[in-house]
């Protein structure tokens, strides 16, 4: 007996689901009263190799079969029962070895593969256009093996080792090639160009019961109790969405900023983050008719305005300076081309960098850069400078220097104290007058 004690300790070490059955029909056929044979050895000599090769076989798993290999087209169930079996071989062993071995992190890793293998035969790869069409999306067919991925269409995620997967290439959106036909989404970068424009009022909310108890996207049935799915609210829309249409995910809400100044980010529904995120850069905030009063308020946007208004009087110069344009010194701003263009339009990223400082950096170092070109580097910009006519003293000026003023009708420049001081008078508008009312006489004489 005590032979076949250490025998059934030994067949418990060897955890190859594969080989139990061998071993059962071996027990039934020489029953318990079996003596052992002479040639086989004694049981005190299973010392150090027998275990060693029982430890490689548990290690095995069933993963000495060809599991990697491409499955046919048609498998059998008991291939899938089988890698179920292996798996759950592999997840009592690695509870049963010592925490932060080798032999654990081995099985890990093998437990890794087995489940792989398991998702490749109920899930077999076909062969995928590598881009498509639908709903106004551009879906191009990824490469990336990455698993960090989620489908926006099952919630589920994307194994990029064994799956085939695309990704919009307009609103980013991702899913796998088997949930390609199930979106009914369309193309949030499609509602970008036909409407760019936020929604300005503060969380819009219309109630459950305007929703039908519906999830606005998708319409499917939700509460706010989680029967049958848990009611979640978008606080840029205002409505309510089931949890597959709202991840809980966060964005800085527009209408917060503009009228709060308040840029906490709060939580939004998936095609409300997409079309925040595609909205970002896009400069469509007119804050002076939006929200005249926020520029007394926020030092750092009257700063940011004079600075842009000192820009597009440099703007004039450049265009016309040859070293200039070589330098392509207003590329300095082609991540904020409407900074060239007018000075009160604003992104919602402008606001962002306003209220964390970082505009303010990066735009007084370019206007630094700017004025330095025109009034010390540049002897061609230099020439374009004004002399104060009402004082005819001071060094050359120029409109977007701080100590002067500009007339309006005919953009000649003066110092500050002399032009508000004879405010009602500018010599240059007096001369041009004049010599307008000048030409008729002459071309009577002509």
């Amino acid at each position: 007996m005590a032979y076949d004690e250490r025998r059934a300790v030994f067949r418990q070490q060897r955890l190859n689901p594969f080989d139990r059955g061998e071993e059962e029909e071996e027990d039934d056929v020489h029953g318990d009263n079996r003596t052992p044979p002479k040639h086989e050895a004694r049981p005190e000599l299973f010392s150090s190799e027998t275990r060693t090769l029982s430890s490689d076989r548990a290690m095995d798993l069933g993963l000495a079969e060809d599991h990697f290999s491409r499955p046919s087209r048609s498998f059998v169930a008991s291939d899938i029962e089988q890698l179920k079996l292996a798996i759950e071989d592999c997840k009592r062993l690695i509870l049963e070895l010592p925490e932060h071995s080798e032999r654990q992190k081995d099985t890990v890793v093998k437990l890794i593969h087995l489940r792989l293998k398991l998702q490749e035969l109920k899930d077999p790869e076909e062969d995928e256009p590598n881009l498509r069409v639908l709903l106004e999306h551009r879906f191009s067919k990824e490469k990336s093996k990455s698993v960090k991925q989620t489908c926006d269409k099952c919630s589920t995620i994307i194994w990029g080792l064994i799956q085939t997967w695309y990704t919009c290439t307009g609103c980013y959106y991702r899913c796998h090639s088997k949930c390609m036909n199930l979106i009914t989404k369309p193309c949030v970068r499609s509602k970008v160009s036909h409407q760019s424009e936020y929604e300005l009022s503060i969380c819009p909310e219309i109630g459950l019961d305007r929703q039908d108890y519906r999830c606005a996207e998708c319409r499917t049935p939700v509460s706010l109790r989680g029967i049958p799915c848990e009611a979640r609210q978008c606080d840029y829309t205002g409505q309510y969405y089931c949890s597959t249409c709202h991840w809980n995910d966060t964005g800085i809400i527009p209408s917060r900023v503009i009228h709060n100044w308040e840029f906490e980010p709060r939580k939004v529904c998936r095609s409300s983050f997409r079309y925040l995120a595609l909205m970002m850069p896009r400069p469509v905030l007119k804050l002076k008719e939006i929200n005249p009063l926020l520029f007394n308020f926020v030092e750092e946007l009257v700063e940011i305005r004079k600075l842009r208004q000192d820009i597009l009087l440099m703007k004039p110069y450049f265009i016309t300076c040859k070293e200039a344009m070589e330098a392509r010194l207003l590329l300095q701003l082609h991540d904020r081309q409407h900074f060239v263009e007018n000075d009160d339009m604003y992104s919602l990223q402008d606001l962002i960098d306003i209220s964390s400082g970082r505009l303010s950096c990066s735009l007084t170092e370019i206007h630094t850069t700017f004025a330095k070109h025109i009034k010390l580097d540049c002897e061609r910009c230099q020439a374009k400078g004004f002399v104060c006519e009402l004082c005819k003293e001071g060094d050359i000026l120029f409109p977007f220097d701080s100590h002067t003023s500009v007339c309006h009708d005919c953009s000649a420049v003066f110092h500050r104290d002399c032009y508000y001081d004879n405010s009602t008078t500018c010599p240059r508008c007096a001369r041009m007058t004049e010599r307008r009312n000048d030409e008729p006489s002459d071309m009577k004489d002509v």
